[in-house]
């Protein structure tokens, strides 16, 4: 079966919903509850269906680091659009093809928010690389 990463994004999605606004800062703690609780019952529900591979919350601290030659490598946090303002986490999943990974993902985007609400949640549906470029 191919595999799929379900990217969750902070921004720099093509629109946001109304109730995809507030930040999670902002949200109380009864729906930060609910929503970490829809998570988990969905990763459940993917490894019940032996889909799972691997889901991870990413924090928003990160820096960027690059081969600079010898010596100390450079280290930089800006000026240019960075993962850790966009990506949020990721769930990456195994189905058994790429209209299968859309329906996870929408339902991923149904997570709830703010007043229990689903989110509305673009989700970044990406599938892993499967050989070499040459091979693809």
């Amino acid at each position: 079966m191919p595999k799929f990463l379900l990217l969750k994004h902070y921004r720099g999605v093509p629109e946001k919903h109304p109730n995809c606004e507030a930040p999670m800062e902002q949200w109380t703690p009864e729906e930060i509850t609910a929503h970490i609780g829809f998570m988990d019952r969905m990763i459940e529900d993917l490894k019940d269906a032996g889909q799972f591979v691997d889901a991870q919350a990413l924090s928003p601290q990160g820096t960027f680091v690059r081969y600079g030659g010898e010596g100390k490598p450079p280290v930089t946090d800006g000026p240019f659009a960075e993962t850790k303002d966009l990506i949020a986490g990721w769930m990456a999943i195994d189905v058994d093809s790429a209209e299968a990974a859309y329906e996870k993902a929408a339902y991923l985007s149904s997570a709830p928010g703010p007043g229990g609400l689903p989110l509305h949640e673009w989700i970044e549906v990406r599938p892993f690389l499967e050989g070499t470029p040459e091979e693809v």
